[in-house]
């Protein structure tokens, strides 16, 4: 059996454009917040082309979040609520998207690069045949061309990559959450409500039957987290964390880690910061036996407040932070948890 396909395949290249649009992915019946970040950084491209803020709501049941869209700043909420997407699936979501793009032909298309956005973007640019760019920094604009420019960093992070797609469009970009800030919400705001009703849709052989969220109750996710405590490849070994964990606990925070303790084994996945982990905003940012090289910088760079503590006096970390402890961490960490446990005791 071939593959199902749009109804139209050829790159949408002739006519007109216009819009700025944003993937508004649901999470348990709400939009989720990386999204809704997405919508500051389309203002500002949309002012620029004097066009509009597109948002793109499809699901069953989701018709009411297209107040909470307008309220964000959308202009026009793009919606297709039919119950046969109940069960969110790739290839299908990906269909609806595109023919929508098809229908209305935005000039761009952002999609949060969550777990779900970075699997739905490449199926809607494949359906599109146009461009995409992953992990984005920073999105601008050519005002002589009225290209959009999706800027991300390559090569380690040590420089950065504009890019512009050619041909085909709508440019279409994924971006790593907490990158751009969270619009001001507008309570009563309201926009326009464009309605799109689908025919038959194509048949892909696979059915998601049920999702299961893994996470523990208790924690705080890191991305939210306003205290970090992170530890790297100083630590020496998986028993260091122990300590930092007591520490984080204390200051009511989590812990995180660089690249090279998650290769090492002594944290998970998806504790990891930097680029090509977790972009993380904490009041308080803690970075222990970090050297500080530019991929894990830029996680941190929201980050109101860098502590570090390492025993290299010229590691580049201290480069990047407000305050700096040279020292073994094994010394420094306990006599920071005899200090905070004290001062505490002192304000009972």
């Amino acid at each position: 059996m071939s593959e199902p396909r749009c109804s139209e395949w050829s790159p949408l290249k002739e006519g007109v454009f216009r819009g700025v649009w944003v993937y508004l992915e649901v999470v348990d019946g709400e939009i989720h917040e990386a999204s809704l970040q997405l919508l500051s950084k389309a203002r500002e491209v949309a002012d620029i082309l004097e066009t509009y803020v597109g948002g793109v709501l499809i699901g069953s049941g989701v018709s009411h979040l297209a107040e909470t869209a307008w309220e964000y700043g959308v202009d026009k909420v793009f919606l297709v609520d039919d119950e046969r997407l109940e069960k969110y699936s790739p290839p299908l979501y990906g269909y609806v998207v595109s023919e929508l793009c098809r229908e209305y032909r935005p000039e761009g298309l952002l999609v949060a690069g969550t777990l779900r956005g970075r699997e739905l973007a490449p199926n809607i640019a494949n359906n599109l045949k146009t461009g995409i760019t992953a992990d984005l920094t920073m999105v601008s604009v050519d005002k002589e061309t009225r290209d959009i420019i999706l800027i991300r960093p390559p090569f380690g992070a040590y420089m950065l990559a504009h890019i512009k797609t050619r041909w085909g469009k709508p440019v279409m970009g994924s971006v790593r959450p907490n990158v751009f800030p969270m619009p001001e919400r507008e309570p009563g705001r309201k926009g326009e409500l464009v309605e799109y009703s689908l025919g038959e849709l194509p048949s892909y052989g696979v059915e998601l039957l049920e999702t299961r969220r893994i996470e523990k109750a208790e924690e705080i996710p890191i991305e939210k987290a306003r205290v970090i405590v992170a530890g790297g490849k100083g630590l020496g070994s998986k028993e260091g964390f122990k300590l930092l964990e007591e520490l984080a606990n204390l200051l009511g925070g989590v812990v995180g880690g660089s690249r090279k303790a998650v290769d090492a084994g002594w944290i998970s996945h998806d504790r990891q910061i930097g680029q090509t982990g977790k972009t993380v905003k904490p009041d308080l940012y803690i970075a222990v036996g970090i050297s500080g090289a530019a991929q894990h910088i830029f996680g941190i760079r929201e980050a109101k407040i860098i502590v570090a503590i390492n025993i290299d006096r010229y590691a580049p970390i201290f480069e990047n932070a407000d305050y700096g402890i040279v020292g073994d961490y094994r010394e420094v960490i306990p006599l920071l948890i005899e200090e905070i446990k004290r001062v505490r005791m002192e304000l009972r």
